[in-house]
Formats: C-alpha cells, sequence, structure tokens
C-alpha cells in the first residue's frame, strides 16, 4: 500500500521529469531555425529519454516488490540528439550556406514540440493537483487529531 510520502516522492519526481520535458522541448522550439551552433553545425533537435525508477528502498518496499506491488517512479535516462538529417533549405543568399546555395536547418517540427509542450503541462498541473490533494487531506488529518 502507498504511503503518503510515497505519494509525495512520486508527484515531487515527476514534476522533476516534467520540468526536464517542458526546458528541452522550450529549447527545441527556440532553436527551430539555428543553423549553426557553437561546434559549427545545425542545431539537432533534443529528445529526453524515461525510464523506469523504483521509489525509496525500505525494507517495506523490498517485500512489496517481492510481491510484485512495489510503486515505481520515473526517471530521465538521458537528454539525447535527434539524428535526423538536417532539412535542407535553398538561400544562396544566407551566411552559412554552402557551396550549392543550400543551409542546414534543423529538423525540428514546430507543431510536434508545441504538443509535447501542451501534454508536458498538463501532467505537471496534473502532479501539482495530487499534491494539494494530498497537502488537503493531511491538514484535514490533523483536524481529526485536535478534534476539529
Amino acid at each position: 500500500m502507498m504511503s503518503v510520502f510515497d505519494a509525495l516522492e512520486l508527484a515531487g519526481r515527476s514534476l522533476s521529469v516534467q520540468r526536464t520535458r517542458l526546458d528541452v522541448a522550450s529549447s527545441n522550439l527556440a532553436n527551430a531555425q539555428t543553423t549553426r551552433t557553437e561546434d559549427g553545425e545545425f542545431f539537432r533537435r533534443r529528445d529526453v529519454v524515461l525510464e523506469d525508477d523504483a521509489l525509496a528502498a525500505s525494507f517495506g518496499a523490498h517485500f512489496d516488490h517481492a510481491l510484485g506491488e512495489s510503486v515505481r517512479g520515473v526517471k530521465v535516462a538521458e537528454i539525447r540528439e535527434d539524428e535526423a538529417p538536417p532539412r535542407m533549405v535553398h538561400d544562396p543568399d544566407h551566411p552559412d550556406a554552402g557551396p550549392d546555395g543550400f543551409v542546414a536547418y534543423p529538423n525540428i517540427n514546430t507543431v510536434e514540440e508545441m504538443v509535447n509542450m501542451i501534454t508536458t503541462m498538463r501532467s505537471y498541473q496534473a502532479n501539482l493537483n495530487v499534491l494539494s490533494g494530498l497537502r488537503e487531506m493531511a491538514q484535514r488529518a490533523l483536524g481529526i487529531g485536535r478534534g476539529v
């Protein structure tokens, strides 16, 4: 059974993951027209790779895991650069145009990035609602203890 502290930890970790996802999507959108980075290449779209993560390993958690009832969270495993080829646009007057007049732009679909940002913000808000609900439950439990 999940304790209030497990729920708090789970929601907190999820908030951190969603913040990273939002930062990466924002960076992708901000660099959608970046044709040259510090290393001289076009900007490469970045993706957040998530992985399963167990909560704190107490004795009870190990026991629950053995029974297949452990609470699992998520964490950022890495932020990976997309290896897709650039979008080539013919613009011979651009300072980054090659000898053939084409400019390499990042392979960023702004609509896809906006959808990522919207779903991430909704998930973030859902986790804030969980934290708010947990706070309210704790306050009511304290009120019961005080006889209020």
